[in-house]
């Protein structure tokens, strides 16, 4: 048996694309020697080989071509170009219920989908009561599955794909499913797998279970293989990408401050910006510039739990402003302030302000934030003459996502030192 799982070599995925439906007819009609077609690239010379019992993440921005190659590892899709090789039973965790009939009960889809997979009814019999269990959706399984809530839905599509015991599992963003209780679930399934010797290939936004759980990482970009390792620098490696800095910064962090912002040149220019912010004031004071910076000196989106991390402000004055106050809030998806602070309740004053005056206000911050996805808003008010004014909010500005290999419960840390007598 070949000591791989998993073979690539020079792989491509190239997709015709037409400006209007009637290229695509005169070409298969053969009634044009002209092109009619761009070329693009989903993936472009990509290798790479995956050990027997190995765990490889793949990780890369939106259109880099990850969902792509799991597909042709699972035959989904059919490569333009190159070799592939595969050496075991696959599972395939990637359109969850994609093959499951509607009119069918849920007991009905699990022996539909099983036969798809090549079982006999036997071996299906076999595994039942492990995935009816795993499912946990009672007498709903003899149910239509269109009667599905989509929670029930999923449950069922991950336990018939998951119990059927691959040899190679293949996981696409599908860990998270379900409500709390069933994650862990699901979590603790993946575990055992790693622990039982499976290859897993792992593709997900979630650096932290990548950085958790994977032996080795990929990164892919625009269709292309950057790189691939030990799962630290090459996350690292991808946050740059993010970012746009796929060069090294010559200033560090501490540096950074007396650099001055050029138009064009922004801070915020090299973070993910969220298209649809809302913003509002009086305009006395403005944010102009703002940067996250991680525990390296990098402007990110991404910082890691258990470190340091900058939120940097920069604040031009139009006009007189005698107490401004500067703060930043974090708030989850759901919209819940999580934490925040300003210069006010730091006991941080800062003086009276002219037109034209310019103010960079840093708060640095240690992260005991458990890994997620977060959002971050920023202001500037103050009080005149005694009143509370609002000069400039910008609510929701970006991403934060917190990188964790650890996770407590709720919303933070409490770095608990444990000792066992």
């Amino acid at each position: 048996m070949s000591d791989f799982a998993v073979r690539v070599e020079h792989l491509q995925k190239v997709y015709k694309l037409y400006q209007k439906p009637m290229d695509r007819l005169k070409e298969s009609l053969g009634l044009t020697r002209r092109k009619l077609y761009q070329e693009h690239y989903a993936l472009n010379d990509v290798s790479f080989q995956v050990r027997q019992g190995e765990t490889v993440g793949i990780i890369g921005t939106n259109g880099s071509g990850k969902s792509t190659i799991l597909k042709i590892i699972t035959g989904v899709l059919n490569p333009t170009a190159g070799e592939l090789e595969v050496n075991g039973r696959i599972s395939a965790l990637l359109e969850l219920g994609a093959g499951f009939n509607g009119e069918y009960s849920g007991l009905e889809n699990v022996y539909l989908n099983g036969t798809m997979m090549g079982f006999s009814r036997k071996e299906i019999d076999q595994k039942l009561d492990g995935i009816l269990k795993f499912a946990d959706i009672g007498d709903f399984i003899h149910q239509p599955v269109k009667t599905y809530s989509s929670g029930m839905f999923v449950r069922l599509a991950f336990a018939v794909a998951i119990n059927i015991d691959p040899e190679i599992l293949i996981v696409d963003e599908a860990l998270s499913v379900g409500d709390v209780f069933f994650q862990a679930k699901c979590y603790h399934k993946f575990e055992e797998f790693k622990e039982m010797g499976k290859t897993i290939l792992l593709v997900s936004h979630d650096l932290g279970s990548v950085g958790k759980y994977c032996d080795r990482v990929i990164l892919l970009n625009q269709g292309v293989k950057v790189d691939e390792g030990e799962p630290k620098r090459i996350v690292d490696l991808y946050k740059k990408i993010l970012v746009g800095q796929d060069q090294p910064q010559e200033k560090h962090i501490s540096q950074a401050s007396e650099a001055p912002v050029k138009e064009g040149n922004r801070w915020q220019d090299r973070l993910q910006l969220n298209p649809q912010l809302l913003e509002y004031g009086e305009k006395r004071a403005e944010i102009v510039d703002f940067a996250i910076l991680d525990e390296e000196g990098r402007i990110s989106n991404s910082v890691d739990k258990g470190g340091s991390c900058q939120i940097r402000v920069k604040v031009r004055f139009h006009e007189p402003v005698q107490e401004p106050i500067v703060a930043y809030t974090i708030k989850n998806l759901r919209g819940t302030e999580i934490t925040g602070t300003n210069t006010m309740y730091e006991g941080i004053v800062i003086p009276p302000q002219n037109p034209g005056d310019e103010r960079i206000v840093t708060f640095q911050q240690r992260v005991d934030l458990q890994g997620g996805e977060y959002l971050l808003s920023l202001g500037c008010t103050g009080y005149r003459d005694g009143d509370f004014h609002v000069y400039h909010r910008l609510y929701d500005i970006c991403n934060l996502t917190v990188v964790s290999t650890k996770n407590t419960i709720g919303f933070y840390d409490m770095n608990s030192e444990i000792k066992v007598e």
